[in-house]
């Protein structure tokens, strides 16, 4: 998994120091998935070839605008002392903002007291994303754009509550063809 994602182990422990430095352990709580984002569209097909080769299941789904694969690894990755990592999140091409490439973010699952969690860190959070009624995580972002997202659900289970998805087999998106964006400056990339 390395060769394909990087190192993970040191991804997941730079990021649990970081939060230790701002008053936030998470050996308390399960992990639900590590995100990997890749920069152009042939390199997500080819990463998540690569990445299903090690997988039992996946699930892809459109969520603005572009498809995003959910891949339930066979042997959940170790990381952090015994913690484990069950799902990688595959993010193809950006859709808003500068993110970074590569391990781009660790998630955490607080379970039901992550109300309680974010007011208790309300000074080491960044802010928290609204991605659907069943999906609002808390996250702290670092000065490198990467993150740790703190969620009620695991996203498995997010996943599940809210596309049906059975993570029977490679379910991938039909049809779908990379789009060209437009921003408030111009298409993107611009015009040469």
């Amino acid at each position: 998994m390395g060769d394909i994602i990087g190192d993970y182990r040191a991804f997941a422990l730079q990021q649990h120091h970081r939060l230790l430095a701002r008053g936030i352990d998470i050996r308390a709580y399960t992990l639900s998935h590590m995100a990997f984002r890749v920069p152009e569209w042939d390199q997500y097909v080819h990463a998540r070839t690569l990445l299903e080769r090690h997988a039992n299941a996946s699930a892809e789904n459109v969520w603005n605008g572009r498809p995003i694969s959910m891949i339930l690894l066979a042997t959940p990755l170790e990381v952090l002392d015994g913690m484990s990592v069950p799902l990688i999140e595959l993010i193809p091409p950006v859709h808003q903002r500068v993110y970074k490439m590569g391990l781009e973010h660790l998630g955490v699952v607080v379970g039901d007291e992550v109300e309680a969690f974010s007011r208790q860190h309300r000074a080491a959070l960044t802010g928290q994303q609204f991605q659907s009624a069943d999906n609002e995580p808390y996250y702290v972002l670092f000065e490198d754009f990467t993150h740790v997202k703190f969620y009620r659900r695991s996203l498995y289970d997010v996943v599940v509550l809210q596309h049906g998805a059975t993570f029977d087999g490679f379910v991938h998106v039909d049809d779908w063809v990379p789009q060209r964006l437009v921003t408030a400056t111009g298409p993107n990339p611009l015009p040469r």
